[in-house]
């Protein structure tokens, strides 16, 4: 049987080498999973790295987002308002922020491969806030360190950090009620920087 010829589809599309294989070698390599037919390995690590890279950099960006929202929501809170209660079985916000505590020290559980969750008892308010932010911290700079994650960034935002931000949501919904609201502010157009997780924040730049 003659050789497959250097213009023919099978060659152009990489499923048989030109080297004289003919058809039964077309069929041998059709079979053959797609790593081995035309070295997708190696076509796909660099859009794999750039895709894990991008995910890891909107996480982070997430974390600061919480930073901002979250130092927003908790800033200059009136005395008393860590047991503030908007109405009998609902939590109050001291508790509230120690769930978010929780919620970040688990992602960074997840993030190391050795998930564990806590119910924390609620500190005061002032170290409740401190424990926050050094949550914040701590899970920001695993992510910096270029050490993997053994678990999917998605799966990590969809949880605990989609959570943590309902949470600051209701905080801030607790500080209306409790005669303390926190202002409005178009988040679009505020300084918020990856890596920026500490309680220093940017002034906001568009208040309502």
């Amino acid at each position: 049987m003659p050789a497959v010829a250097i213009g023919s589809p099978a060659v152009v599309l990489g499923v048989c080498p030109v080297d004289g294989a003919g058809l039964s070698g077309i069929f041998r390599r059709a079979f053959l999973p797609p790593s081995d037919q035309c070295n997708l390995d190696r076509m796909t690590e660099p859009a794999e790295a750039h895709t894990a890279d991008s995910n890891c950099q909107l996480l982070r960006q997430t974390l600061a987002t919480l930073a901002y929202r979250g130092g927003k929501a908790v800033r200059d809170a009136p005395t008393g308002f860590a047991d503030f209660r908007a109405g009998q079985g609902l939590r109050t916000p001291g508790q509230i922020l120690a769930h978010i505590g929780d919620l970040l020290d688990w992602a960074l559980s997840i993030a190391k491969g050795q998930q564990k969750w806590q119910d924390s008892k609620p500190l005061p308010w002032e170290q409740e806030v401190e424990r926050f932010f050094a949550a914040l911290q701590k899970f920001d700079d695993f992510l910096a360190s270029g050490e993997p994650a053994r678990a999917p960034m998605e799966k990590l935002f969809q949880g605990p950090l989609a959570d943590a931000l309902t949470h600051v949501g209701q905080i801030a919904i607790l500080r209306r009620m409790a005669g303390a609201p926190v202002k409005g502010e178009n988040y679009y157009v505020a300084e918020i920087a990856v890596g920026r997780v500490g309680a220093d924040q940017a002034k906001p730049k568009r208040e309502f």
